[in-house]
């Protein structure tokens, strides 16, 4: 059994992160497997290296080690462009100019994600250069046929099937941005594989996109994980944790003499 905690280094870690972490964590040590850290550093913009030593220290703090170095998304984008070109022989990749005003504009549904994009450049013959790449998605659900999955956990479990009518809950996602380079959806499905990650660990806010994961692995002839997806650690209000909410960061709680003890039963474990 091989887990991983993937944070990006935007900001300070809180007990959202320390839950997830922990998850994973106690999973791989009870089955003697080992657990994996990888720094999601693709968004050049808001990744700081002082957030990424302050999660290293968050991390170790509670008790966690890992094999070093950690896998870095930064150090990926051949892996990344090769996955890309893959899917572009396939034939279901195109390339899409629309803002997000554009997306605004044409009235779509709320989707997983926010507003599903509607096709708008589907089919049309647009240079790549600067443009976002989305995979026309029907399509895709058409090449990779019926696909299942299994998700464990006292959360969710049970065995999973494809439903033909994501192209409809979800539209086009982008796999590629002028600015990025690429998006998660294809980075995570890219790099679990590379790391040979048996049970995928993360929030139950990214169950909706698991059906697009699992398709993306498919299609790049990758192999299946199983996935657990936890509750969420919300504050008093019921909102999820975000990582301005500086009052349950690790580091502010750890200054407040707060053990690592503690902070496993202020989540539940």
């Amino acid at each position: 059994m091989r887990t991983r905690f993937a944070p990006s280094p935007t900001g300070r870690l809180h007990l959202g992160h320390a839950f997830s972490a922990l998850v994973a964590a106690d999973l791989a040590r009870a089955e003697r497997g080992e657990f994996l850290l990888r720094i999601e550093d693709i968004d050049r913009g808001r990744c700081r290296p002082e957030f990424e030593a302050g999660l290293v220290e968050d991390l170790r703090w509670l008790g966690l080690t890992w094999p070093e170095p950690p896998l870095r998304q930064s150090a990926r984008a051949p892996a990344y462009a090769a996955a890309l070109d893959r899917l572009r022989a396939l034939g279901l990749l195109y390339a899409c100019r629309c803002t997000r005003r554009d997306i605004a504009l044409s009235a779509p549904q709320e989707g997983a994600e926010g507003p599903i994009y509607p096709g708008t450049c589907r089919g049309k013959l647009l240079p790549e250069a600067g443009a976002a790449l989305r995979l026309d998605l029907r399509a895709a659900l058409a090449q990779a046929g019926p696909l299942a999955w299994h998700e464990v956990g006292p959360w969710h479990a049970g065995a999973r099937r494809l439903d033909p009518r994501l192209a409809a809950e979800l539209g086009d996602p982008v796999l590629a941005r002028k600015d990025l380079g690429v998006s998660y959806h294809l980075a995570v499905v890219v790099d679990d594989a590379a790391q040979a990650i048996t049970h995928v660990v993360r929030g139950e806010d990214l169950r909706p996109v698991t059906p697009l994961h699992r398709l993306l692995q498919a299609l790049l002839d990758l192999p299946t994980p199983v996935w657990l997806h936890h509750r969420l650690v919300r504050d008093e209000a019921g909102r999820r944790l975000a990582k301005r909410d500086d009052a349950r960061a690790l580091a502010t709680l750890r200054a407040d003499g707060v053990t690592p003890a503690e902070v496993r039963a202020m989540v539940g474990l």
